[in-house]
């Protein structure tokens, strides 16, 4: 993941516990129609499956994955290695300081860039990477993302035991709109070719399942609860969560999420109003 701060990632039980990411990066891929020389940067690989994926389809190209995460930089490395994968690179940097310059075709981004607040510092970084009329096309938490599960949630922040360790907390994800984006867009010198909420129903094959996705994924959440009582805490709030939102027949629990789904190219612009290459980009 792309983060703000540095959370301590489980890279492996991320990697059991992401299948409903992995699903919807394949579905937003899908919309990409690789030619297959593309030069493709990853913006918050995790732990670089569907980089690889990627990587697959574009065996004259070279594709990049980022995270800040060092754990999952680590994992993606030992999982595929480059002898396999001669196309394809694993570097730990951060979305809002990417070290590239026009490099770029295409930047994608699936389930990541919501970790980060400052959306408009992030899409002038994608414009420096991308060359002329390269593309990009992410999908992140949109406004209304996981609603249930936060208000489930937000209750134990004010109940004891756990509200103590929740003084001073601020929501930590950044889960905007299509109308947000479209101003954005336009001020980082892209043009915009869509921006939409997508809704999606995220399933969990029964309580443990879902548990592992809240150890896994609502770090800014579990990290401030002492080790020792963080599963205890995490098994309460899924408990409470299917006690408000049972269980269908098949002993599946859904969970409503709201995606932000964005593309958009660079403009072609003459040399003369072009950046001036950063030192420390490539």
């Amino acid at each position: 993941m792309i983060t703000g701060r540095a959370y301590r990632w489980d890279a492996k039980d991320y990697a059991r516990h992401s299948v409903s990411q992995l699903g919807w990066a394949r579905q937003l891929l899908s919309k990409l129609h690789l030619k297959g020389d593309e030069y493709l940067l990853d913006l918050g690989c995790g732990d670089g499956k569907v980089t690889a994926e990627i990587a697959r389809t574009i065996p004259y190209g070279l594709v990049i994955g980022i995270d800040n995460a060092s754990s999952m930089i680590n994992l993606a490395n030992a999982t595929f290695a480059t002898n396999k994968f001669p196309n394809l690179k694993y570097i730990r940097a951060s979305a809002d300081t990417l070290p590239f310059c026009e490099k770029f075709d295409v930047i994608f981004s699936n389930a990541a860039l919501h970790w980060i607040k400052d959306h408009k510092v992030i899409l002038k970084e994608i414009a420096y990477c991308l060359r002329d009329e390269g593309r990009v096309i992410m999908q992140m938490g949109g406004k209304g993302n996981a609603a249930e599960v936060i208000s489930v949630i937000d209750e134990f922040l004010q109940l004891e035991p756990w509200r103590q360790y929740f003084k001073n907390f601020t929501f930590p994800y950044s889960f905007y709109t299509p109308e947000d984006y479209r101003k954005w867009i336009a001020q980082a010198g892209l043009k915009l070719i869509r921006s939409e909420l997508l809704e999606k129903d995220m399933q969990h094959a029964g309580p443990n399942v879902m548990a592992g996705w809240i150890r896994t994924t609502w770090l800014p959440y579990t990290e401030r609860i002492p080790e020792k009582k963080r599963e205890s805490f995490v098994q309460e709030v899924v408990q409470r969560y299917i006690d408000r939102y049972p269980v269908d027949r098949e002993g599946n629990i859904h969970v409503k999420m709201v995606r932000l789904e964005v593309e958009a190219i660079k403009r072609k612009l003459p040399n003369q109003f072009k950046p001036l290459k950063h030192p420390n980009k490539q």
